[in-house]
């Protein structure tokens, strides 16, 4: 019996002796080789708060929560499998319900994306954001970053403690985006509900539903599956690296005021948008952005003392058409961008130029 075992261990050294050598031949190799996560692309999550961030008393409530209440690693940690995306780090820039953006806020989000970009080190930013005002800064980012890094608005339409809370396939959606060398150069994009849609022509559309985010004139760019992501057109307006614009120094953006457009119209809320010292003033008109009588004549009054009158529409699509008596008033239209966002345009084209013709450009080019 002795024999035979010792028999056996002689035959089975070699083998052993074998397996050994390949076994710290793979460590030694592995621990030469980079990491499989250091060849990931790296993705900054740059948080702001939002229904995503938000939570409510109980699972089934998904409409009285309370916004901008976990942070930015609490929403990296409800994601699964986002590490097998990109390499992630996050950082909170405010946490907020986006009813209260405002354009400070703005301002330094704005300087951080192009700062992270600028860097180098990273690939692509996602900015988390609630829906509520996220068209206004996914197209403000639009017309200030100069990169050509995928940048990527997402959020959600119910709060992170909901049963069927929808931020974390639109963050893992999101980071996908950002991760994907075909979103490169295509301009800020907003990835909500599987679908991609340029900044400039997507808005809100629904006061509740998941599938609220729309692009009313063209419709979304692309989308998102299960973190494939497939394009299917581009923007052909001025973003990103080909605007004209900077916000380098600049402390704070030129104040534009937005007055809704119905019938019996009168001159008061004209004149008290004079009265604040507003530089610009968006008319939401009725139809194909037409103007009460009364109130022409207050916007008429106000575009003789300098302050800048784009005419817009309330109705959700289509182009505002720009007539003969536009020059007679000196007033600028807003082509398809909805008054939040000529808001928007016009408040950076006043960091540049007062002069209307210039400003009237600036609409039919971005």
């Amino acid at each position: 019996m002795n024999m035979i075992i010792r028999t056996e261990t002689r035959l089975l050294a070699p083998i052993i002796a074998a397996m050994t050598l390949t076994l710290l031949t793979a460590i030694a190799g592995a621990a030469e080789q980079p990491s499989l996560s250091a060849a990931l692309p790296s993705v900054k999550i740059l948080a702001t708060g939002g229904t995503i961030a938000g939570t409510a008393p109980s699972p089934t409530e998904t409409k009285e929560y309370k916004a901008g209440v976990l942070d930015v690693n609490r929403l990296i940690g409800s994601v699964p499998g986002l590490d097998r995306v990109a390499r992630i780090s996050g950082e909170q820039i405010v946490n907020i319900g986006s009813q209260n953006m405002t354009s400070e806020i703005m301002l330094r989000l704005a300087n951080r994306v192009n700062e992270v970009l600028r860097g180098g080190e990273t690939d692509g930013v996602v900015v988390t954001h609630g829906t509520d005002t996220m068209e206004e800064t996914a197209y403000f980012l639009n017309l200030v970053v100069k990169s050509d890094k995928p940048v990527v608005v997402a959020g959600s339409m119910r709060p992170a403690t909901a049963i069927s809370a929808d931020g974390p396939l639109n963050l893992f959606n999101a980071v996908s985006l950002a991760s994907n060398k075909t979103a490169r150069g295509k301009g800020v994009l907003v990835a909500l509900n599987d679908r991609i849609h340029g900044a400039r022509d997507v808005t809100k559309t629904n006061t509740t539903n998941v599938d609220t985010f729309m692009s009313p004139d063209f419709g979304c760019l692309g989308y998102v599956l299960d973190g494939r992501v497939s394009f299917y057109r581009t923007t052909t307006r001025r973003h990103t690296t080909g605007t004209e614009f900077t916000i380098e120094g600049l402390a704070k953006m030129p104040p534009v005021e937005v007055i809704y457009g119905h019938a019996d119209g009168s001159k008061e809320l004209v004149e008290a948008a004079v009265r604040g010292r507003t530089e610009g003033i968006v008319y939401a008109g009725a139809g194909d952005g037409s103007i009460f009588e009364l109130t022409k004549e207050a916007l008429r009054d106000a575009a003789k003392k300098g302050i800048v009158v784009v005419r817009s529409a309330r109705v959700g699509s289509g182009i505002v058409t720009r007539i003969s008596e536009d020059e007679k008033d000196r007033f600028v239209t807003s082509d398809t961008l909805n008054p939040q966002k000529a808001r928007i345009l016009l408040m950076m084209a006043l960091t540049k130029t007062r002069d209307i013709r210039e400003i009237q450009r600036i609409f039919a080019e971005y």
